[in-house]
């Protein structure tokens, strides 16, 4: 499960393919935010119309079919093992994937981060809701897989993280053989390299995953 995580980077320190591709209204409106949770604008590099680009998202999936956004559930993760089947998301998994960066994700009181302080990629998925009156509204959700040894004593589930220098594929959209390409990256990645750092209680408290159904 993937409920909470932070990106406190400054904007030199985000992955090259994100902060080569903020605009300045990117750039004057970013800070670094030790804490995002679902239903908040998140920051991701994305296909749009065959480019490449940065963009504001609301963490939380509303799909394109949605009559009426404000109803129904927004799902913020979505199970790797069924995302092609599962209507809400199978259309977002062959053509709008997206990718999320983070410091660190949290779980059951702890934070999860890289040994060497480096930013991840966290898998996502994008939709794009229009209204009649011609409104739109970004939304995306985070992919999850069954949790490695050093998250299972904490959770069950954890997010997919995609390895740099991979982002084009994995945006690009894909059918067929070339979506069939892509499923070796949601089946988990090894807890080498990581460490999961307890949180003060104060802190856990004010972090703890939110409790839901995981899609």
């Amino acid at each position: 499960m993937c409920g909470r995580f932070a990106l406190s980077s400054e904007v030199n320190g985000l992955p090259a393919p994100l902060r080569e591709r903020l605009d300045g209204e990117h750039r004057r409106h970013y800070a670094p935010r030790d804490l995002i949770r679902p239903g908040e604008p998140l920051l991701a590099l994305r296909r749009d119309e065959g480019h490449t680009e940065a963009s504001l998202m609301l963490w939380g999936l509303i799909p394109s079919w949605s009559k009426d956004p404000s109803t129904g559930p927004r799902p913020f993760n979505a199970r790797a093992e069924t995302v092609a089947e599962k209507a809400s998301f199978s259309g977002a998994w062959r053509h709008r994937r997206c990718l999320i960066p983070a410091t660190s994700f949290f779980e059951k009181g702890h934070r999860i981060v890289r040994d060497d302080g480096e930013p991840i990629w966290i898998a996502g998925l994008w939709e794009r809701w229009l209204g009649a009156d011609g409104s739109e509204v970004d939304t995306c959700t985070v992919l999850t897989t069954e949790a490695n040894a050093l998250i299972r004593p904490l959770h069950d589930r954890m997010p997919v993280l995609i390895p740099a220098g991979l982002e084009e594929a994995w945006m690009a959209p894909s059918d067929g053989a070339e979506l069939r390409a892509l499923e070796p990256l949601l089946s988990g990645w090894a807890p080498d390299g990581w460490q999961a750092r307890p949180l003060t209680p104060s802190r856990a408290s004010a972090e703890a995953a939110v409790q839901g159904s995981l899609f």
